[in-house]
C-alpha cells in the first residue's frame, strides 16, 4: 500500500518546490541567451573584458532588482536582461562614438524607462505602436544571428554539427534546455580547440570585475541604439512580461517595476549592462502554478531566482573567456539556435493583421538589410519607414 506522506515531508516539499523553480528560472534565463548578450555587446564596441562585465552587472542589477521586487510584494516578479535588446545591438554594429557612445545609449535607455514608470502617457504612447511593426523589425534584426547557423555548418560541419544535433534532440524532449545544452557542446568544442593549442586562456581572465566606461553622447548612438533598444525592451519584454503575470492572476506594480529596471539599467550601464527589465517568457517559470499550488507563495520562486543569479555573476568572466576563445561560428551557432523561437513568434505576430501585412513585410526587409544613413542602424529605418507606409495604406483604404 502506499505510504501516506507525513505533514513534514509536505512541509519539506512545498519549500523546496519554489526554491526548485527559481533556481531552474535564472540557469535557464541564464544559459539560454548570455551568449547572444556578449555577442552584442561585442558588436557595438566592446571588448572581451568590457563585455564580461557587461554579463556581470546585468546580473548583479537584475538579481538584486528581483530580491526587493519579489520580497516588497510577495509576487514572483522576476527579472531579465533584455535578449532582444542584445540581439538588436548584434544587428545594429558599430555606431559613431564606438563604445562610450553605446554606453550613452544604454544609460539613455535607462532614464527612459525610468520616466515611462512615472509618466503613463508614454507608456501608453509605446503600447500604441503597432505590434505588427515592431516584431517585424525585431524579427529583421535578429535574422542574420538566426542564418548564423546555417552558414557556420558549411564552413566548419565537424565543429557546429554537433552542437545542432544536440539542439534538435532537446527541441523534442526538452525545450526548456535545447539552448543550455547546446552551449554545453560548444563549450567541449572550444576546450578541444584549446587543448590542441588553438588558444589559450589566462587565469585572470577567469576572474570577474567591473570595468567602467565614461558615456559619451552621439546622436547616431541615441537614434540608431537608444530609441529602437527602448522600444523593443517595452514591447518584447515589459508589455509582454506583465501580460504574462496578469495570465496567472498576478497584478504587477507598473510604477515600482519600471522604477527598478530603469534604476538599475541606469547603474549597469557605465560598466556595459544594456538594459534590465521585467522578464517574459521566463517569468512563466516562477508564476505557474508547477511553482507551488499555493500563489501566495511562488514570490519564494523569484526571490530564489535572484540569489541564484548572484551566484552565476561569478561565472560570467569565465564564460565570457571562453566566448572569446571559441572558434569561429561556434558561439555564433548557439546565439543563432536561442533565437529561433522568438524569429518565429515575431515572424507570426507580424504577419497576423492582414491589413497591416504590406507595410510590416517591408519593415522587416528594411531591418534584416543592415542598411546605415546617416550613421544610423536598419532598425531605426526600418521602423519610420514601416510606420509611414502603414499611414499611407491606410489612408487610401479609408478614402476608398
Amino acid at each position: 500500500m502506499p505510504q501516506t506522506p507525513t505533514p513534514q515531508s509536505e512541509d519539506s516539499s512545498s519549500i523546496l518546490q519554489p526554491i526548485s523553480a527559481g533556481v531552474v528560472a535564472a540557469l535557464v534565463g541564464f544559459t539560454s541567451s548570455f551568449a547572444i548578450v556578449l555577442t552584442g555587446l561585442r558588436t557595438v564596441g566592446a571588448s572581451p573584458t568590457e563585455a564580461a562585465s557587461g554579463l556581470l552587472a546585468l546580473c548583479l542589477t537584475q538579481a538584486v532588482g528581483m530580491l526587493w521586487l519579489s520580497r516588497r510584494f510577495r509576487q514572483p516578479i522576476t527579472l531579465a536582461w533584455s535578449t532582444p535588446g542584445a540581439a538588436l545591438l548584434a544587428g545594429t554594429g558599430a555606431v559613431a562614438g564606438g563604445w562610450p557612445a553605446a554606453i550613452g545609449a544604454f544609460l539613455a535607455v535607462g532614464f527612459a524607462v525610468l520616466v515611462t514608470g512615472l509618466w503613463p502617457r508614454l507608456g501608453a504612447l509605446i503600447a500604441s505602436i503597432p505590434t505588427s511593426l515592431a516584431q517585424a523589425m525585431l524579427a529583421g534584426v535578429i535574422l542574420p544571428l538566426c542564418m548564423a547557423p546555417v552558414t557556420a555548418f558549411a564552413a566548419s560541419p565537424a565543429a557546429v554539427g554537433p552542437i545542432v544535433v544536440v539542439w534538435l534532440v532537446l527541441q523534442r524532449y526538452s525545450r526548456r534546455w535545447a539552448a543550455p545544452a547546446a552551449f554545453g557542446v560548444a563549450a567541449l568544442v572550444i576546450a578541444v580547440s584549446l587543448a590542441r593549442g588553438d588558444g589559450s586562456i589566462a587565469p585572470a581572465d577567469m576572474i570577474p570585475r567591473i570595468e567602467l566606461t565614461v558615456p559619451q553622447w552621439t546622436w547616431q548612438a541615441l537614434v540608431g541604439i537608444a530609441l529602437p533598444l527602448y522600444i523593443v525592451t517595452m514591447a518584447s519584454q515589459n508589455i509582454p512580461g506583465t501580460a504574462v503575470m496578469k495570465s496567472f492572476g498576478y497584478v504587477v506594480p507598473w510604477r515600482s517595476s519600471m522604477t527598478v529596471t530603469a534604476l538599475g539599467t541606469i547603474v549597469g550601464a557605465p560598466a556595459g549592462g544594456h538594459a534590465i527589465n521585467l522578464a517574459a517568457i521566463s517569468a512563466a517559470l516562477a508564476a505557474a502554478p508547477s511553482a507551488h499550488p499555493d500563489p501566495n507563495k511562488r514570490w519564494t520562486a523569484a526571490f530564489t531566482a535572484g540569489w541564484a543569479y548572484l551566484v552565476l555573476a561569478l561565472a560570467s568572466a569565465a564564460l565570457a573567456t571562453l566566448v572569446a576563445a571559441a572558434p569561429d561560428g561556434t558561439v555564433e551557432t548557439v546565439a543563432g539556435l536561442a533565437l529561433l523561437a522568438t524569429l518565429a513568434s515575431s515572424l507570426a505576430s507580424s504577419l497576423r493583421n492582414e491589413s497591416d501585412r504590406e507595410a510590416a513585410v517591408l519593415t522587416f526587409l528594411i531591418a534584416a538589410s543592415g542598411v546605415t544613413i546617416l550613421g544610423i542602424g536598419s532598425a531605426f529605418w526600418a521602423l519610420v519607414i514601416g510606420l509611414a507606409i502603414r499611414w499611407a495604406l491606410t489612408s487610401t483604404r479609408q478614402g476608398h
